[in-house]
């Protein structure tokens, strides 16, 4: 579990390709692995992945190609977002995030507004129900309340601390962006339909 506060911008330094899957070696880019395990999760970009070797600079981690298939941004030299494992005591600065990518989306707009960034989103029709005005949304690990929604579009504000500690000032229209929706509003879906169907019973 994450809370999609990114505490460091990595790379990924090696890909070696092992047929449809890879595994990365990625640098922490100052992240602190000190308090890291064999076998602890890692949030990359907002996907939640296992470390299974470690150095002071760097992890290993093994990449699915079902992982690769329904997730963006990890090529050769990608910067990255990279968020720890949330520890119970913790502070919750975000909101909870699983680390299980929904889909990916496209950014339509992208653009400087006074200080702050407008960031228009694409997002795949079959979850956009999910997203609301004022909930959250995780983009590429990092999360975000959302400003408005139009269809399947929905427009976030990026102040300059968050282009600054993330890697989401690179983006530009046409640019794919891992997203996880609010895990709140699918377990209230979930249980009107089970409700629903209860009391046709």
């Amino acid at each position: 579990m994450f809370t999609g506060i990114i505490q460091s911008i990595g790379h990924i330094h090696e890909y070696d390709a092992r047929g449809a899957d890879a595994r990365l070696v990625i640098r922490g880019g100052g992240l602190d692995f000190s308090d890291v395990a064999m076998g602890d999760s890692i949030a990359v970009n907002g996907v939640c992945l296992t470390a299974v070797a470690l150095t002071p600079d760097s992890f290993t981690v093994d990449v699915s190609a079902e992982t690769l298939r329904c997730t963006a941004g990890f090529m050769p030299g990608a910067e990255v977002n990279l968020e720890k494992a949330l520890r119970l005591a913790d502070r919750l600065g975000g909101h909870l995030v699983s680390g299980h990518v929904d889909g990916v989306g496209t950014v339509h707009h992208f653009v400087a507004v006074g200080e702050s960034h407008l960031l228009e989103i694409d997002a795949p029709a079959e979850f956009a129900r999910y997203i609301i005005r004022k909930g959250s949304i995780t983009v590429n690990g990092v999360s975000l309340t959302v400003n408005a929604v139009e269809g399947a579009r929905f427009t976030l504000n990026l102040i300059p601390h968050t282009l600054q500690m993330t890697t989401l000032k690179h983006l530009q229209a046409g640019s794919r962006v891992n997203l996880e929706v609010d895990m709140i509003a699918r377990y209230v879906e979930r249980l009107s339909l089970f409700t629903q169907t209860t009391d046709k019973d």
